[in-house]
């Protein structure tokens, strides 16, 4: 398992999106899914997941809707919208050319300098 890596700011977001782009989750099955989809590399804290789901509910990227979880207990359920289907592309797109730069820079020797 790798070590638990923090988020740079304005990730936390994607990761998100990302966790609730795989089917709808319920918010604590968001935190939980994180986890598990980083082999334990990204933890996230309840009171930073929460505040995430509502910021992006308001922006309306995910929707939410009451229901019961797996051990009965009522619980809120989120997907993405439409926008939010079409903002998850974006920031993935840009995180992967972001990571890309990183590798290329990380990886120059003197004579490239």
């Amino acid at each position: 398992m790798p070590k638990p890596s923090d988020l740079l700011p304005g990730n936390l977001e994607l990761v998100v999106l990302k966790a609730i782009s795989l089917g709808d989750v319920h918010g604590y099955g968001v935190l939980l899914r994180i986890e598990r989809i980083s082999k334990g590399a990204i933890l996230v804290q309840q009171g930073a997941l929460y505040p995430a789901l509502y910021r992006l509910e308001h922006q309306g990227l995910i929707e939410s809707e009451w229901g019961t979880s797996e051990n009965n207990r009522r619980a809120k359920y989120y997907r993405l919208t439409t926008l939010g289907k079409k903002r998850f592309g974006e920031e993935k797109a840009s995180w992967g050319r972001l990571a890309d730069a990183m590798t290329l820079a990380l990886a120059a020797t003197p004579r490239e300098a």
